[in-house]
């Protein structure tokens, strides 16, 4: 996929102050440590275009990214992540309103990309996130992160434990890795297909 350029774009607070749409949407959601900025900065080949920090938590709003591609623009919107984040857990709990005010909001929203550290099995926050998904009707990409982070033979033992706790098929995963570019490509393809099908339903 070519991305012609890419650009940072409105910062929410609040889900009741959402801009106004403006192309069809993809939403990263997962844990705080997940590689959410990482991997959005490798799909549009820019290093520092989403912000990244060593420390898990910083990212504590909704980032929208404008992206231009050969087959036209759409918005990357990066949500709040949760779990392992050193913070209060009243602050915490202010972070959930607005993921789901997001995503329960009438957005032209075309595929949410959950994401999960292939170094982690899922936990309770990433099953009930997929099935709050789901019972929605929101396209869902399980994309497995920093796949380059795990032993080759611990790779396989991995994904299957992924797999077993989301009850998902090995096929359902995208396994990628921000530092190598794997998975990249594919990743794209399953945006690309959630695009096709919001088009196809509209």
């Amino acid at each position: 996929m070519k991305v012609l350029r890419a650009e940072v774009g409105p910062v929410v607070a609040d889900s009741k102050n959402l801009p106004w749409p403006q192309a069809p949407e993809v939403a990263f959601v997962g844990r705080s440590n997940v590689g959410k900025s990482s991997l959005l900065n490798r799909l549009v080949g820019r290093k520092k275009l989403a912000y990244t920090s060593s420390a898990p938590g910083k990212t504590r709003l909704i980032h929208f990214y404008s992206v231009d591609r050969s087959t036209g623009r759409i918005w990357f919107v990066d949500l709040p992540g949760y779990g392992y984040a050193k913070v209060s857990k009243r602050e915490s709990k202010s972070w959930r309103p607005l993921v789901e005010g997001y995503l329960d909001s009438d957005r032209p929203l075309a595929v949410a990309i959950l994401l999960q550290d292939i170094r982690r099995n899922p936990g309770e926050d990433e099953q009930r996130l997929l099935d709050w998904l789901t019972v929605r009707g929101i396209s869902v990409l399980v994309v497995v992160t920093k796949a380059d982070k795990i032993k080759p033979g611990r790779r396989e033992q991995a994904l299957r434990g992924i797999c077993s706790k989301l009850a998902l098929e090995p096929t359902q995963l995208v396994v990628t890795s921000s530092q190598t570019g794997e998975g990249t490509e594919k990743l794209w393809q399953g945006i690309n297909s959630g695009l096709e099908q919001m088009r196809t339903l509209a």
